[in-house]
């Protein structure tokens, strides 16, 4: 839950530096936001299933993919923003 309440965070942070941007740039923003987003949904789920794991081993294992998850999809997201056209 607390990582969904930052995620909504973030997504309006960015929205604020939109006014800024070019075509290219809020198209790549809105691509990457929605990486993000969709990492966000996969890792929650993980973290759900972490929670009901019958063993720590089970936990940990899910945690671990859960942070997989997560680091992934910010690098994505990085490479597609950083590949757009800026002004």
């Amino acid at each position: 839950m607390r990582k969904l309440v930052l995620a909504a965070i973030s997504v309006a942070a960015m929205t604020g530096l939109a006014a800024c941007q070019n075509a290219a740039e809020k198209e790549a923003d809105a691509r990457a936001d929605a990486v993000e987003a969709q990492a966000d949904v996969a890792v929650t789920q993980l973290e759900n299933q972490a929670d009901a794991a019958a063993t720590d081993a089970q936990t940990d294992a899910l945690n671990a993919q859960a942070d997989v998850v997560a680091e992934q999809a910010e690098q994505k997201a990085d490479n597609i923003r950083d590949a757009a056209p800026s002004n």
